[in-house]
């Protein structure tokens, strides 16, 4: 991956791109950021995972691999509905927001994690999944693999990919989720399938005249580690606690977030 970084660093100071060092050093700030709540994420889940997985009523062999392709798509089909209400509730998009806060997109911008996915809880998705059987080995496997996958999804350098853009999500569908602009907001939500857009009409491609802007499409940029981490949750309590209702509190928590992509 560190070879890979520093390829496209060349390739875009080669083509006259660009590479936004303050942008690049907040990300690295973000990643030792995230060393501790990962190890947190490990202990906690991982206790939790094999408890509920205690529960399921039957358990299926790993090493079938037909246990293996119905995880993996089961767990695409998770996956996107995670991600999608990762956009759609503001309690999600809270952790969600770091992801999508780099005004460049490339494979470093990848490593922008939010630190407080544990406590946004979109690990619930993956819940079901325990209780029908799937050991938690095999779904932090899956887990695993997707986040890598989507490591290489993060640039610039490659364009279409052919046939394989009908199965798979490929760098030209994940620059258009990540994109501002409004046609392109809360599209191509899929891990390392893109079956799943197509299916549910989140699916787009390039618009004509519409080349993709990144970052947030309501926050003022920043290059500030604790404030890309934490500022999302900041003002979503802030409103939470200015509404006049319990409704109102309600939507600020978990209505979607209308002003942000």
């Amino acid at each position: 991956m560190l070879t890979m970084i520093l390829v496209e660093l060349a390739w875009r100071l080669g083509r006259g791109h660009g590479y936004d060092r303050r942008s690049a050093f907040a990300t690295l700030g973000l990643i030792a950021g995230n060393i501790p709540f990962a190890i947190l994420n490990a202990v906690v889940l991982g206790s939790l995972f094999v408890a509920v997985s205690k529960l399921a009523p039957i358990h299926l062999p790993t090493r079938d691999w037909r246990t293996l392709l119905a995880a993996f798509l089961i767990f695409e089909f998770a996956y996107y509905w995670f991600h999608r209400a990762s956009h759609r509730i503001r309690w999600l998009w809270a952790t969600h927001a770091t992801h999508h806060s780099s005004e460049q997109l490339t494979l470093l911008a990848s490593f922008r994690l939010g630190w407080t996915n544990l406590f946004s809880a979109g690990w619930i998705f993956y819940v079901p999944l325990l209780l029908v059987g799937f050991d938690p080995r095999l779904i932090f496997g899956l887990l695993a693999f997707n986040l890598h996958y989507q490591f290489f999804l993060h640039t610039e350098a490659v364009g279409r990919l052919g046939p394989i853009e009908w199965l798979f999500n490929t760098p030209s569908h994940h620059r258009l989720h990540h994109a501002a602009n409004d046609c392109y907001l809360d599209r191509n939500y899929g891990g390392v399938l893109i079956i799943f857009d197509r299916m549910f009409g989140t699916f787009t491609t390039d618009q004509a005249g519409e080349a993709p802007r990144y970052g947030l499409a309501h926050r003022v940029a920043t290059d500030n580690p604790l404030r890309l981490a934490f500022r999302e949750w900041r003002y979503m309590f802030a409103e939470a606690f200015r509404a006049t209702s319990p409704r109102a509190a309600a939507r600020a928590l978990i209505g979607p977030p209308a002003s942000e992509n």
